[in-house]
């Protein structure tokens, strides 16, 4: 099937959102078991952080010092939230990491250009600066992005790979120009004409979203520029999918505006060791968070079986 996207067509108002709250507790392992799921001020109070190339990154790891480590890298225009009801399946059986990427959530903006072979360096960094050895990785969009370029960079250094409503290659000039329009209205007025829209493209009609837009509203005006750059400048590693032979899962809504569910089968087939291809009914861009009781599942067994 070809890869197709969908740019400006699909905005439809969405509802509203209310965050959950979260309370971790340290066992005598010394790491940390959620009772409820995480949730981030996203203003870095109570949140570590790494350091790298003079940023300062943050971010958060829940479940038993002692478990397989995976690490959780968000979409563009996300943070760490998205994966609260994720981590909340997760955590008693493995150590799940959270960082937020340049430019994004309590990493705040980022102010020089940087590409995604930079951010998986970043998500290294994370690993070198924790002690960990081996992790598996979870990556959604840009997050799968820079899990595919990591994977690629120090292969020897990861288990197994689930990629969410991503793809390989890159967008089309008309989709690429969109998000140039995106940059400079935000630079001009930040999200305020553009938040409700978002927010429909990415989790669709139905979801609560009061949260993701207050984030965004919130945003300097100049959070988009660096960011933007490097989603559009990106390279197309397809030719180098052959070299990523880790276990690895993809998921994919059905109803995914940004990445179309013909580059999940592209990436599924092109992945040399995938081992299943999840397609989720009625779900957009976000499927782990929009309709996490269909995905976790799946993520869970895949992460038991592949990532210990």
């Amino acid at each position: 099937m070809t890869c197709m996207e969908i740019s400006k067509r699909g905005f439809r108002k969405s509802g509203r959102f209310d965050k959950q709250s979260a309370l971790s507790v340290r066992c005598s392992s010394g790491g940390r078991l959620i009772l409820n799921p995480p949730c981030y001020s996203k203003v870095g109070i109570g949140m570590p952080f790494f350091e790298r190339e003079g940023i300062r990154f943050a971010y958060d790891e829940f479940g038993p010092a002692g478990a397989p480590v995976v690490v959780f890298s968000h979409g563009f225009l996300m943070d760490g939230d998205m994966f609260q009801p994720n981590i909340a399946e997760l955590r008693n059986e493995f150590r799940c990491v959270v960082w937020d990427q340049r430019g994004f959530g309590a990493t705040g903006a980022a102010t020089r250009a940087f590409s995604y072979w930079d951010s998986a360096q970043d998500l290294i960094a994370l690993l070198d600066h924790l002690e960990v050895a081996s992790a598996s990785l979870v990556g959604m969009s840009q997050g799968g992005f820079i899990s595919m370029r990591a994977a690629l960079l120090e292969p020897d250094r990861f288990r197994a790979i689930a990629l969410i409503s991503t793809r390989s290659d890159v967008d089309s000039e008309e989709v690429q120009q969109s998000f140039e329009e995106l940059k400079a209205e935000w630079a001009r007025n930040g999200a305020k004409n553009v938040a409700q829209n978002l927010s429909a493209f990415l989790f669709g009609p139905e979801y609560a979203a009061s949260a993701w837009i207050r984030k965004w509203m919130n945003a300097s005006a100049d959070h988009f520029e660096h960011p933007v750059n490097a989603l559009v400048s990106r390279d197309d590693i397809t030719p180098r999918l052959a070299e990523i032979t880790h276990t690895s899962i993809v998921f994919h809504g059905r109803d995914d505006a940004a990445i179309s569910p013909g580059c999940a089968e592209a990436l599924a087939a092109r992945l040399p060791n995938c081992k299943d291809l999840v397609l989720v009914d009625r779900a957009g861009h976000t499927p782990n968070l929009t309709h996490a009781d269909i995905v976790n599942p799946p993520l869970r067994d895949f992460l038991l079986r592949y990532a210990r």
